[in-house]
């Protein structure tokens, strides 16, 4: 099992020698990769006030793509992955071209991880449909693999038309991975038609690692079941579970690392935002601390 750290979007500050300084920790502590959350804008809750939503205008986030075009030249080994990009805001031939840069300048290092959002803000300043995200999605994928993979593209779909074209440089990976955040059954059967792998959006198991290792069993055994009924093999999908450090140790959050892998999950993140941490240095320190207790 492949263990990989979140890029601490909302608390790394703005400092491009701070990013750079926090993904080369992590590669010089040997984690796999780093996963980084998206959203291109932020509402205002003074002006909506029954809005609910996690994320506003004051939370910090930095462009995915352009963070990991930064993050290619200054690693070498250490994979990226979007923790989702919502590519249902966003243009499909673009997403696919600005992707594809990533891989070639990474050398072959991205996985795309896709979602729908929940933001409806962001999808009006965007300029798309915030009320057909969900079916769109799958066009979208669609749409990316067969840009990825052929140097012409002639598409006509619901929402997509390409007329014999083509992007330059196409990725190294043909296709890139593609996995889907969410937790709804619509998801989950959208994953085992066309995902390569899940990113499941509950982050924890208790203190002492088992507390929901029922429901995450059942969830990937549905999850396995629509794998199997749409063809597949379940072992082509990878699902990558995620650790929330928050006010607990090191040692617990390790312990929880141990029950992903017993519930098959092929790659464990942890996320060491909402922690209390004030600094670059401080989620650093953290993330080289956890890195001993899986050791220990």
């Amino acid at each position: 099992m492949q263990v990989g750290v979140v890029f601490p979007q909302t608390e790394i500050g703005s400092d491009p020698a701070a990013v750079r300084d926090y993904a080369q920790t992590a590669e010089a502590l040997g984690y796999s990769h780093i996963l980084a959350f998206d959203h291109v804008l932020g509402a205002n809750r003074a002006s909506r006030p029954d809005f609910k939503g996690p994320y506003d205008h004051e939370s910090l986030f930095h462009e995915p793509f352009v963070l990991y075009g930064y993050l290619a030249g200054l690693t070498k080994s250490i994979g990226l992955t979007t923790g989702i990009i919502i590519v249902s805001q966003r243009q499909t031939a673009l997403v696919a071209k600005q992707a594809a840069a990533v891989d070639v300048l990474s050398g072959g290092r991205l996985r795309l991880g896709i979602g729908i959002g929940w933001n409806a803000v962001e999808f009006e300043a965007l300029g798309e449909n915030f009320h057909d995200r969900g079916k769109r999605s799958e066009e979208q994928v669609e749409v990316m693999r067969a840009l990825w993979t052929q140097d012409l593209v002639s598409f006509a779909g619901k929402w997509h038309k390409i007329s014999d074209a083509g992007i330059n440089p196409l990725p190294v990976q043909r296709p890139i991975p593609i996995l889907f955040g969410g937790m709804s059954d619509a998801v989950m059967r959208r994953i085992a038609r066309l995902g390569d792998g899940w990113l499941p959006q509950f982050e924890g198991f208790g203190p002492d690692g088992a507390s929901a290792n029922e429901d995450g069993r059942r969830l990937i055994a549905r999850l396995h079941d629509y794998i199997r009924e749409a063809g597949r093999d379940p072992a082509a999908v990878d699902i990558e579970g995620r650790v929330k450090l928050g006010e607990r140790s090191p040692e617990s959050c390790a312990a929880e690392v141990r029950a992903w892998s017993e519930l098959g999950a092929t790659h464990v993140t942890l996320n060491t935002m909402g922690a209390g941490l004030t600094s670059p240095d401080a989620h650093m320190d953290a993330i080289r601390r956890f890195k001993q207790a899986l050791a220990g």
